[in-house]
């Protein structure tokens, strides 16, 4: 497949798979409130008091999701925005829970329990696709200019005429110049032909090769199986992830880059 092509598929997949994760994120936190608000309007709060409550657990999640984005952005750990985030997930789904009453149906449970997961799993892969989208910009923004280089004008020396010499009187005898023998040059052994390459450190090229080409970030065992494949190398999922642990051992710097989505 082209790089064009394969980009222009990389782009249509990211841009859906971040449309359908807002939507399920919107529809989860949607049914949690629906459930929070009716276990509200049970217990003495109406109209737009009964709405607004659910704001008071489920609104903690998002603060914690955004707070664990800045920290991961700043490459920290921010324990208290975990707490934030399981403390309102836990809460969320244990209202949710509460809202069924003393129903005898398992089930019940079940359905009052999936909204607020789903939103707390939705928002936090939403919440990774946005923390790849701002390292990749952070990455563009700060790698140095490439340098352009000026051409090189070649440099002309204009030589004047040299003035005619001048005859030799004839009291002057030639100046006769030593002989000068060349020494003859010392023999070198013939270079040893270099060892070809293994079948082993030819996976390893095709695999480390992956990491410029697919932009900084970690090939998928799909990358990884594909260019394997092109390469007419063994291409299983195994042999391409043993490559890959060899190569991140070689320079661990590459288990820091962002995985890759494979197409």
């Amino acid at each position: 497949m082209p790089v064009r092509a394969r980009s222009d598929a990389q782009l249509g997949l990211t841009v859906s798979a971040a449309v359908l994760t807002t939507a399920l994120t919107a529809v989860s936190f949607w049914l949690s409130f629906e459930a929070l608000h009716d276990l509200a309007t049970d217990h003495r709060l109406k109209g737009e008091r009964a709405w607004a409550w659910p704001a008071t657990i489920d609104t903690f999640i998002a603060i914690g999701e955004l707070l664990i984005l800045r920290a991961s952005l700043l490459r920290k750990v921010d324990w208290y925005a975990i707490a934030l985030t399981a403390a309102g997930s836990l809460g969320s789904i244990v209202l949710n829970i509460a809202s069924v009453g003393g129903s005898t149906d398992p089930l019940d449970y079940v359905v009052a329990a999936v909204p607020p997961v789903a939103a707390l799993l939705a928002f936090g892969v939403l919440m990774r696709q946005v923390h790849e989208y701002l390292l990749s910009r952070q990455q563009a923004l700060t790698a140095p200019p490439v340098p352009v280089s000026t051409p090189v004008t070649p440099f002309v020396e204009h030589k004047e005429p040299e003035a005619a010499e001048e005859p030799q009187e004839a009291d002057e005898a030639p100046v006769e110049e030593p002989v000068v023998t060349e020494e003859p040059e010392p023999v070198r052994e013939p270079e040893k032909p270099e060892e070809p390459l293994t079948q082993r450190d030819r996976i390893d090229l095709v695999v480390r090769g992956l990491y410029e080409s697919l932009g900084n970030r970690r090939p998928a065992t799909r990358h990884m199986v594909t260019a394997l494949a092109d390469a007419g190398l063994p291409s299983s999922e195994g042999t391409a992830r043993e490559s890959r642990k060899r190569v991140e051992a070689a320079e661990p710097h590459l288990k820091d880059l962002p995985d890759a989505i494979a197409a």
